[in-house]
């Protein structure tokens, strides 16, 4: 929830791309500040939940599709991150008295060409692999895995091109949450009875 509330803050802060509107509005920049300091708790949050993914696939995880869902959860976390430490910088610019309209426009450019493609990549790697391994393992339901190839194809796809649709990733999982939250996995299950 927290991924998904800074990232539409920022759309919604974002949605003029000039820099003379951001520096005569003062209630964007607070919205941007606000959803930038929304990001570390974000990442804690997306590291717990791999943590719960793996705890939810046990003995049977495949070390092939863990070893990727691991790393690009992590790449996608470090870009996440690195993009706000730019952004940050960019609106400590703002701030001052003296902005210089090229570096903003390079630090804003750089910022989203990595969250938008790179990161956006990364989480549909993610997707991919969390959803091969719930349907490899039942760890997760087979609808909400399919969700999720859906999901990965759109980021893959069109996540740069359309800002909007990269809340389709926390979306995503957040439903993988809920879900992990409010069922028992078959594998578990077994193990049990």
């Amino acid at each position: 929830m927290l991924l998904l509330a800074a990232m539409t803050m920022m759309r919604i802060a974002l949605s003029e791309d000039s820099l003379r509107s951001l520096e005569s509005d003062p209630q964007r920049r607070t919205l941007i500040r606000l959803s930038l300091n929304l990001v570390p708790f974000a990442g804690i949050a997306f590291l717990w939940f791999i943590g719960v993914v793996r705890e939810q696939i046990g003995e049977v995880e495949d070390r092939l599709f863990s070893t990727v869902f691991l790393g690009s959860g992590l790449l996608f976390l470090g870009m996440l991150f690195e993009g706000a430490v730019t952004s940050t910088g960019l609106m400590e610019m703002l701030s001052g008295s003296n902005v210089d309209a090229d570096i903003f426009a390079y630090g804003r450019s750089t910022t989203q060409t990595l969250i938008s493609i790179y990161a956006m990549r990364m989480a549909a790697v993610f997707t991919l692999s969390v959803s091969t391994l719930g349907l490899r393992t039942s760890a997760i339901p087979r609808w909400v895995c399919y969700l999720g190839y859906l999901v990965a194809a759109v980021l893959l796809l069109v996540a740069g091109e359309n800002k909007w649709t990269q809340l389709l990733f926390p979306a995503w999982v957040l439903l993988v949450s809920i879900v992990i939250l409010l069922t028992r996995p078959q594998v578990r299950a077994a193990a049990t009875e």
